[in-house]
C-alpha cells in the first residue's frame, strides 16, 4: 500500500531509541537539525521507566524556547519489530517487548503523524536524504553501537521487507564455528562486531584484566588510539567480520555505497582499513569493485535526520504503510 502524501508544514521531533543512548532532535524542513539533546539509555528501569524517561525527553525539547509547533514526529528504534504497528521488542533494549511505542508516542502527540521505523532503518533514510547516499539508488546503511543493525535504499526507495525488518545484517552469520549471538545464533555479525563484545573479547585476550563487566569499547578504541596491541587486535577483528559481512550484501544487492554510522565507527581507520581490507579481499565479482565503503557524513545526527525523513520527505521513499 502507499502511504497518503502528509503535507508538511514545520519541524517535526525526530528520536533516535537505542540501547546506548536516547536522542531527541527539532529538525527542519530542510533536514537541519535545529535543536537537540541526547542522554545515556537508563540502566534498570523496566518498560513503564523508560518510556517515561523517552516522553520527558520529548517533551522537553519541543517545549524549549523558540521550537515551536511540530508537524509530525519521526522515530527509530532498535529492532525486532512489529512494523507498521510500531510495536517494538530490541535486543538491546530488554525491558521492552511488544512495547506499543508508536501509540504511546501517538498519544503524546495526538495531532501530528507518528511513523517508526528500525533505528539502522532511519540511518540509511537519514544518509540517503542528506548524507553519504545522497544522489545514489542502492545504498546500504550500517549502525555498530551496542548492535549492529542496517538499513536498505534499492531503486531509490527505502526496502521494508515482508514484515518491515528488512536489513538486519546484524544477524547474518560471518563465523559459523564463532560466538553465541544475543539473538540465539551463532557466529553473527553482531555477535563479533558491536561494541560490548569487541570490549569483552578484547578483556579475554589480555587487555585491562578483571574489567569485562566495565570496560567500554569507548575505552578499548581510545587504547588502540595509543597503540595498545590487544585493542588494535580486536577493532582488527571487528573490522574484518564487517567487510565480510558487506562483501556478501554487496554481491547480493549490487550496491553503489555502503555508509557505516554508531558509536564504534567513531575508531577510524582502526576499524575502516582491516574492513576495507576484508571487503576488498571478498568482493571479488567485477560489478562489486567499484562499491564505497564511507563513514556516515551526518555522523552521530544521521539517525535523527533519518527519523525526521519518515515524515520530512515529501513522498513515500521512506514510508510505505499507515
Amino acid at each position: 500500500m502507499t502511504a497518503e502524501v502528509v503535507p508538511v508544514t514545520g519541524p517535526v521531533l525526530a528520536l533516535d531509541i537505542g540501547g546506548t543512548k536516547l536522542a531527541a532532535g527539532i529538525i527542519d524542513t530542510g533536514g537541519r537539525v535545529v535543536a537537540s539533546a541526547r542522554i545515556a539509555t537508563p540502566e534498570g528501569l523496566d518498560g513503564e521507566g523508560l518510556w517515561s524517561t523517552v516522553a520527558s525527553l520529548s517533551r522537553q525539547l519541543v517545549q524549549g524556547p523558540g521550537n515551536g509547533a511540530i508537524s509530525g514526529v519521526g522515530i527509530g528504534c532498535g529492532g525486532p519489530m512489529q512494523w507498521p504497528d510500531g510495536r517494538v521488542s530490541p535486543l538491546n533494549i530488554p525491558s521492552w517487548t511488544e512495547f506499543p511505542l508508536r501509540d504511546r508516542v501517538r498519544e503524546l502527540f495526538p495531532d501530528v503523524p507518528v511513523r517508526l521505523h528500525n533505528d539502522a532503518v532511519a540511518f540509511v533514510a537519514g544518509e540517503h536524504w542528506r548524507g553519504a547516499g545522497r544522489g545514489r539508488d542502492h545504498v546500504l546503511g550500517m549502525v555498530v553501537s551496542t548492535g549492529v543493525g542496517g538499513g536498505l535504499v534499492l531503486g531509490g526507495r527505502l526496502v521494508d521487507g515482508a514484515s518491515g525488518n528488512a536489513g538486519h545484517i546484524g544477524h547474518v552469520v560471518v563465523d559459523a564455528d564463532g560466538p553465541d549471538c544475543i539473538c540465539g545464533g551463532r557466529g553473527c555479525l553482531e555477535a563479533i562486531a558491536r561494541g560490548p563484545a569487541v570490549a569483552s573479547w578484547a578483556v579475554s585476550q589480555g587487555w585491562r584484566p578483571g574489567s569485562a563487566t566495565t570496560a567500554t569499547a569507548r575505552d578499548l578504541t581510545d587504547d588502540a588510539a595509543r597503540g595498545h596491541p590487544v585493542a588494535q587486535a580486536a577493532l582488527a577483528r571487528a573490522g574484518h567480520a564487517l567487510g565480510v559481512a558487506i562483501a556478501g550484501a554487496t554481491h547480493l544487492l549490487d550496491l553503489e555505497v555502503v555508509t557505516v554510522g554508531g558509536g564504534l565507527s567513531q575508531a577510524g581507520p582502526l576499524l575502516f582499513d582491516p574492513l576495507e581490507e576484508a571487503f576488498r579481499r571478498h568482493a571479488r565479482m567485477q560489478f562489486a569493485r567499484d562499491v564505497r565503503v564511507v563513514p556516515a557524513a551526518l555522523g552521530q545526527e544521521a539517525g535523527l535526520v533519518g527519523a525526521a525523513a519518515l515524515v520530512l520527505a515529501g513522498d513515500d521513499r521512506y514510508w510505505s504503510a499507515d
